[in-house]
């Protein structure tokens, strides 16, 4: 399975990834070799840079990290191809314009159906390449769009969550659905199922989560494969795999956690949802 990551920071951030643990999983020390896709959010706009090559030796990932580019909401996927050929246009995040801003997406698993599922919606949001994860998320954007096209201002946090929890319980019963999501304002994470490579099994835990600060001055936060820099730091990691020695938080079945500046503003769980 692909591997998925997320950052949320209290301030822009650098993420060093070219010679990372992350970017390593990309034909390296794992087999997601398949392309990489890294996106920078910047206010209502996206610098987004993806290749089909493998993550690990790709010379444009290596020239995004010198690049040094900062942002307070970054995505990364690492793709292993189990549906759609090995293409720029399958290639995570995906990208689109809703309500005057650029939304992102990036999944990780396998959910048979949902063609069906996208066909009997809105022909506004239509899939680029041949992935189930694209689908999805034109799937995702047609559910939002009434808010987001209803207001010149963002929806209420609880009016998209709300959305996503719909969203997320509906994806569970097509198959594992690790997703990360953003709107340029929080990131949206849903935690499910994924391939462990320990034993070959698809369970628990698809995300893990490592909440991070430093009020050192200049402060600085680094550890294999990242480096973020600002004064007065406050950093959510979220990874399908943890990238540091530290002590991640596994995400429960079907949990949604929300992130922003830095911060984890909500949790809820299936139960709950």
């Amino acid at each position: 399975m692909c591997e998925l990551f997320a950052m949320s920071s209290s301030h822009p951030a650098t993420v060093n990834l070219s010679l990372g643990e992350f970017s390593r999983h990309g034909g390296l020390t794992a087999d997601h070799s398949d392309g990489w896709g890294l996106a920078y959010v910047e206010d209502r706009d996206v610098r987004v840079f993806r290749d089909i090559d493998p993550a690990a030796d790709s010379p444009y990932l290596q020239f995004v990290s010198k690049r040094q580019f900062r942002s307070d909401i970054v995505i990364s996927h690492i793709r292993r191809a189990t549906l759609g050929d090995v293409a720029l246009r399958n290639t995570h995040p995906f990208a689109r314009e809703l309500g005057g801003r650029v939304h992102l997406f990036a999944h990780n698993g396998d959910i048979p159906g949902i063609k069906d599922v996208v066909q009997r919606g809105s022909q506004r949001f239509r899939p680029i390449g041949e992935t189930d994860s694209e689908m999805a998320f034109c799937l995702l954007l047609h559910r939002l769009q009434p808010m987001w096209l209803g207001s010149h201002h963002i929806p209420s946090l609880e009016d998209r969550l709300k959305v996503i929890l719909g969203f997320s319980r509906d994806l569970r019963l097509l198959g594992p659905a690790n997703f990360i999501y953003t709107d340029g304002d929080v990131i949206f994470l849903h935690g499910h199922q994924r391939k462990h490579h320990e034993d070959g099994r698809i369970r628990p835990p698809g995300l893990h989560l490592l909440c991070r600060s430093c009020q050192a001055e200049p402060a600085s936060i680094r550890s294999r494969g990242l480096t973020l820099d600002a004064p007065t730091q406050y950093v959510v990691l979220a990874a399908s795999v943890p990238l540091t020695d530290e002590p991640w938080m596994q995400l429960d079945e079907g949990e949604v956690v929300v992130l922003r500046a830095g911060e984890i503003v909500r949790r809820v769980l299936p139960k709950e949802s």
